[in-house]
């Protein structure tokens, strides 16, 4: 259903437009080859560009902070390299790398090596080569999975607090595809 029809539909309901643009909640989704578990209390939301495979939104506890999720996925040898992205990511923040927080962990979880980022401060939002919107008490977290089909780019930015209060639930959806 389109989503001209969708509003039309929610309007002579009554609902409110948040319910008509918010995707079905899938438990599961699948990029590239594998198949990550939702966090039961994440929303699904419909991606906002051909370049996201998945988009999920993290609603703190008053529902006024929210952090987004998204995985990106551009095919085998597209994208660029785990170091790469992992620059352009710390790149992100107004602050020079040694003021970030910035924390890199490497693990291998099954047969997959998974590079995680974090880092908080100022965060540029916005589209590469856009204009961008500072938003300041950011944090981001990242994983790079590498996969035969390609690498997988997970990243969850938002208000710090919720972003730390969501990392065990990032870092579970991460790896629950890959055991």
């Amino acid at each position: 259903m389109t989503p001209i029809l969708r509003l039309l539909l929610a309007l002579s309901l009554g609902l409110s437009s948040d319910s008509v643009f918010s995707a079905e909640a899938p438990a599961s989704f699948t990029v590239s080859d594998l198949a990550f578990k939702r966090p039961a209390n994440w929303d699904w939301v419909e991606v906002s560009s051909s370049m996201r495979k998945a988009q999920l939104r993290v609603s703190g506890p008053d529902k006024k902070e929210t952090a987004e999720v998204v995985f990106f996925y551009f095919g085998p040898g597209s994208g660029g390299g785990t170091k790469a992205n992992v620059d352009r990511w710390l790149g992100q923040f107004q602050e020079p790398k040694g003021q970030i927080k910035s924390k890199i962990e490497e693990v291998v979880v099954g047969k997959h090596k998974v590079t995680y980022v974090q880092a908080e401060g100022t965060y540029n939002s916005g589209m590469p080569g856009g204009p961008k919107t500072p938003l300041q008490n950011h944090m981001l977290l990242g994983a790079i999975v590498e996969a035969e089909q390609g690498s997988i780019f997970a990243r969850l930015t938002g208000p710090t607090a919720l972003a730390k209060s969501s990392q065990q639930d990032f870092k579970t959806m991460v790896e629950s595809s890959l055991k």
